[in-house]
């Protein structure tokens, strides 16, 4: 098949001035014989117009902004050229240009998709969703708007524009402009990869834009308190009462696993006496919506007879904001002397690290306690306490001994 002749030509028309001295820059498709003309919604000053090769010339702003802008207009219509000839196999320069002007095809439009996506997830806030989670949609969706209007001047871009090279301008987007770490980049990728799957998932989105694209969560060193730092916090005499009942939650945490939203949303109604004729916590996770079983120590089981009678409802706590409790929480670390950053989370990494890991319990089970759904996550909260490697080399060297003696004798 004979191959199409194909032209792309910006010119200037000279006739149509603005007020301010600028004419309009005009596109013009020629493909074989057939001929189509657009606007690039483009001023430009006539003196520094290079005829003979369509741009401006110099190197200011607005020069530099301007060859920007007609080379991305020069791409996209490239890229309809393509499709057009794909999907009908001949082209025209009225098709392509319809093609690219969006013109007698509906197409869906990204943010319509996300904004209509995020309308669907607030009615589900409380029931199998949180609003924390929401709240990180709604201001993923404000990055991609102001993002779209940066890189692409519009208030909003068709699916089929999705591609590798828009993924990786946003996350140049939010590490430049947001100053976003790679863990909060990642994140955010997460959420623009679930508006993805749903245009494909529905048809609106032939190829993958992820394709390609690659980043990873940087491991962090999450905190944990040792046994010491933990019988300083129990020890030490509270400010107040709310100081006392702040104190008190992270303690019960430290002894459950259980996070804030979990501790908040806790009632009577969680606590089971199971066949072993133990107090257990039967609960699911609300971040996960999975099961989670956690025997009562007797340490959690003092601090709820203690509260008992302070809730009108059915919970089992007054539990204060989240933000309150970590602002507390920093002011008695200080108090304690404890240099680790004391927040809410901490508890949380204690109770696998310290009290549970360290202490000889087998990953499996304290995942299952934490309400993971994956043991990966259980192995990123955990760290190996110096105490616990002793412990296992200790009981190592027991196992080994009659080898050692048996190796030594004859070196």
């Amino acid at each position: 098949m004979q191959r199409s002749t194909f032209k792309i030509l910006f010119y200037l028309k000279r006739n149509n001035p603005k007020p301010d001295g600028t004419v309009p820059v005009m596109g013009r498709i020629t493909i074989d014989k057939t001929i189509s003309q657009f606007s690039c919604k483009v001023t430009v000053p006539p003196n520094l117009w290079d005829t003979k090769s369509g741009r401006m010339t110099g190197k200011s702003t607005l020069a530099v902004k301007t060859n920007l802008t007609l080379d991305k207009i020069r791409v996209n219509i490239n890229r309809h050229y393509q499709e057009v000839m794909q999907a009908d196999g001949f082209v025209t320069a009225d098709k392509v240009k319809n093609a690219y002007l969006g013109l007698g095809v509906k197409q869906d439009t990204f943010l319509t998709l996300f904004a209509k996506h995020n309308q669907e997830f607030s009615r589900k806030v409380g029931y199998n969703r949180t609003e924390a989670t929401y709240s990180k949609y709604c201001t993923l969706y404000k990055h991609m708007e102001n993002y779209i209007k940066q890189e692409y001047s519009r208030t909003d871009i068709f699916l089929k524009e999705l591609n590798l090279a828009f993924i990786n301008g946003f996350e140049y987007y939010l590490r430049t402009e947001r100053k976003c770490s790679t863990n909060t980049i990642w994140m955010y990728m997460i959420g623009v990869k679930h508006i993805v799957a749903i245009a494909r998932n529905t048809g609106q989105l032939a190829i993958n834009p992820f394709a390609g694209y690659l980043i990873s969560p940087e491991a962090k060193d999450r905190g944990f308190l040792t046994k010491d730092e933990l019988n300083l916090l129990v020890n030490a005499k509270m400010k107040n009462a709310q100081y006392e009942l702040v104190r008190d939650l992270f303690v019960f945490s430290t002894f459950t696993g259980l996070s804030y939203s979990d501790v908040k949303n806790l009632t009577k109604d969680h606590l089971k006496t199971s066949f072993d004729g133990h107090l257990w916590i039967i609960t699911r996770r609300q971040k996960t919506n999975t099961d989670s079983s956690i025997r009562l120590l007797e340490v959690p089981k003092k601090i709820i007879e203690k509260y008992k009678g302070y809730c009108r409802d059915n919970c089992l706590f007054p539990v204060p904001s989240n933000s309150c409790c970590n602002t507390i929480l920093k002011k008695i670390a200080k108090q304690c002397g404890i240099k680790t950053r004391l927040t809410y989370h901490v508890s949380r990494h204690t109770f696998s690290t310290t009290l549970t890991l360290s202490q000889g319990v087998p990953i499996e089970t304290v995942s299952k306690m934490l309400g993971h759904t994956n043991i990966k996550t259980t192995q990123i909260y955990a760290k190996i306490t110096k105490e616990k490697i002793s412990q296992d080399m200790e009981i190592l060297s027991h196992k080994l001994e009659s080898l050692e003696k048996q190796i030594t004798a004859r070196i």
